[in-house]
């Protein structure tokens, strides 16, 4: 008989720590992000989801394709480093089922340079160097041109347009666009060509402060809003929900704004 207890105390002591374990996985949220400013603002919730429950894991990458192939893996739960057009070009070229689960903030993207103080001083035969994302480009494009730089296809959507959609180059400006996105800053750092296109997210972890030391920065209305991303299986997730309403928080929108001082701005 005492041995038979014995039995059972111990099962019903396996079946509690299994319990345990298993509500421990279900409440334990795995994030991926770029180390700034992504994982710097997740950091910042980690208390938030705390109180509910949620053990928040953040895990820091520094590209810009590993994040997505982690998330279609089950390796992550979500991830934070991605504008929506870039998402998007993801979903068609890889076939990834991710919806946008939230926008959180938008990086304006910024033109460098160590050879001119503005855009006006920009010389005939100037270099752009551009990242290798096809998602940016658009985006870089039509900085170019609000610059007045450029003028690109009028039927084009520019958040879609290539090089072979500019129309008019009067300075004759020399486009390469063959460049990893974390090399950028680096790029610049080392004067390696006359105009050089930073995402903010590279720029500020090259200690660079994309409102001073750019020549030309879009502006707030940026349609480029980097996202939470997930599978689309777990977008009523209660975890993500959680996440969502926690970096739209009036608490974490006034850290973003004190802390990147306009580099880096919220949206709702």
């Amino acid at each position: 008989m005492k041995k038979l207890l014995a039995a059972v105390s111990v099962l019903v002591l396996s079946g509690a720590l299994l319990a345990a374990c298993s509500s421990n996985a279900t409440n334990k949220l795995v994030v991926g992000a770029s180390a700034t400013p992504h994982a710097e603002i997740l950091e910042q919730v980690k208390p938030i989801l705390a109180e509910q429950g949620i053990e928040l894991e953040i895990k820091v990458f520094d590209d810009y394709v590993l994040p997505n192939k982690a998330l279609e893996s089950g390796d992550l739960d979500a991830n934070y480093f991605q504008h929506i057009p870039y998402l998007e070009e993801q979903i068609a070229t890889y076939g990834y089922d991710f919806v946008n689960a939230g926008g959180i903030h938008i990086e304006p993207i910024g033109i460098y340079s160590q050879r001119y103080k503005s855009i006006d001083e920009v010389k005939d035969g100037a270099s752009v160097l551009m990242s290798n994302s096809v998602a940016d480009h658009g985006r870089v494009l039509a900085l170019l041109e609000a610059q007045g730089l450029i003028t690109l296809d009028p039927s084009v959507n520019k958040a879609a347009a290539t090089i072979e959609d500019i129309t008019s180059n009067p300075k004759n400006l020399q486009f390469k666009a063959d460049y990893a996105p974390a090399l950028m800053a680096q790029i610049y750092l080392n004067d390696e060509g006359d105009l050089v296109i930073i995402n903010t997210n590279f720029a500020i972890s090259a200690g660079l402060n994309p409102l001073t030391d750019s020549i030309a920065i879009e502006g707030a209305d940026s349609p480029y809003v980097n996202i939470i991303a997930v599978r689309t299986e777990d977008k009523d997730d209660p975890r993500i929900k959680a996440l969502v309403d926690a970096l739209h928080s009036e608490e974490i929108q006034q850290w973003i704004l004190d802390k990147y001082q306009g580099a880096v701005v919220p949206v709702e």
